[in-house]
């Protein structure tokens, strides 16, 4: 053990203090824990597609099966990214989900003595990806839950390399105009690196979408990122990607794994970019189910932040000073609903629902009406 243990103090300090990611709890898990039947548990936790994934990429995962000994060749998914976008292939990095993409930025532009400025109540893979490069993580304070650009403008400092925007925000669901997001850019300087992270950008009403793609010509120093995770139902094949100048892409592809998206993936992808009435049905089916959960939480009382995401971030009241997410969350596991504890991102009152079935909503409210009264 104590070879074991020296071995591991080689590992750089700030690797060490790293708090691992924490994923939603699976339904395996929770089935086990207490004795549940998998098929009557509802997951909301993770704010995945509920309709599962698009028949379309369904038929071409299974088309693809009998290449698996092939390497990957992301060559049609980046050409038919860069149709769909009005950029060159270039300028586009796929990833192993954009999380990946996230890393790829804070590996080839973060280092011991640099810093990375991001808002709080943000992402969890920023301060991941900062604290990784032994970079000093800059955390804005943010207003009413959103990011405060002008604070996160004025907190840059000479050794700032990156920024991280959320657009719209997980866990908060807030977003930024286009601009808002545009002002920043003009003003922030030149030689720093903008990260704006879209993995909900589908989810967006079309009116408010920002023109984020077209904005790269005009500011080299940004960086878009984006998922399959989410409305394309591609959570568990993990692919996204960035667009960028394509001298930062050639960065990003530097420090890129190669083949680090597979073939399945490439070819899911491809398939759910190309099946418009999916996106479209998803994304109604969000509208929907977003009031269904925001009628129910009013009926119960409960304050939730305005969110332009495929979930909500509900308030639970306290019990004087003490706060009573925690008990609410264990509760509703016990019940078979698996939520999303915030108390990791300095959000104790509050729990993440992604928006589910219609069904799967409503068991929810249910089960949180009974939750607060047990």
């Amino acid at each position: 053990m104590s070879n074991l243990l020296d071995i591991c103090e080689l590992s750089p300090a700030y690797v060490r203090a790293i708090a691992p990611y924490q994923p939603g709890k699976p339904i395996t898990a929770l089935a086990r824990e207490f004795g549940l039947d998998e098929r009557a548990v509802v997951k909301l936790a993770s704010n995945e597609n509920p309709r599962g994934i698009s028949p379309k990429a369904l038929a071409a995962v299974k088309a693809a099966l009998p290449e698996l000994a092939r390497y990957p060749d992301g060559f049609e998914l980046s050409e038919a990214l860069s149709r769909r976008l009005g950029v060159a292939m270039e300028q586009i990095v796929l990833g192993n989900g954009s999380n990946d993409v996230l890393e790829l930025a804070g590996m080839a532009f973060l280092a011991p003595g640099c810093s990375a400025v991001y808002s709080q109540h943000a992402f969890a893979v920023y301060p991941l990806a900062t604290q990784a490069r032994g970079a000093h993580s800059i955390v804005v304070a943010a207003k009413n839950y959103a990011h405060d650009l002008e604070a996160m403008l004025a907190a840059i400092r000479a050794d700032t390399h990156v920024v991280f925007i959320a657009n719209p925000n997980n866990p908060t669901g807030t977003m930024l105009t286009a601009a808002e997001l545009e002002s920043f850019l003009s003003r922030a300087p030149k030689n720093v690196v903008v990260v704006v992270d879209e993995a909900y950008n589908e989810y967006l009403d079309p009116a408010l979408r920002c023109p984020s793609i077209a904005w790269v010509e005009r500011f080299p120093n940004l960086i878009v990122t984006r998922t399959f995770s989410k409305v394309y139902g591609l959570a568990g094949l993990r692919v996204g990607y960035g667009v960028c100048h394509p001298e930062v892409a050639a960065l990003l592809n530097r420090v890129r794994q190669p083949f680090n998206v597979n073939n399945l993936a490439i070819v899911a992808a491809t398939a759910a970019l190309a099946d418009e009435d999916f996106v479209r049905e998803s994304y109604a089916l969000n509208v929907a189910g977003m009031a269904q959960l925001l009628d129910g939480c009013k009926r119960l009382g409960l304050a939730s932040i305005p969110s332009h995401g495929n979930f909500i971030s509900v308030e639970i009241p306290r019990a004087g000073t003490q706060s009573q997410a925690g008990a609410v969350y264990q509760k509703l596991l016990r019940l078979g609903v698996i939520v999303r504890p915030l108390a990791g991102y300095a959000m104790p009152d509050h729990l993440r629902v992604t928006i589910g079935l219609a069904e799967e909503n409503m068991r929810f409210l249910e089960a949180l009406e009974a939750a607060l009264k047990a």
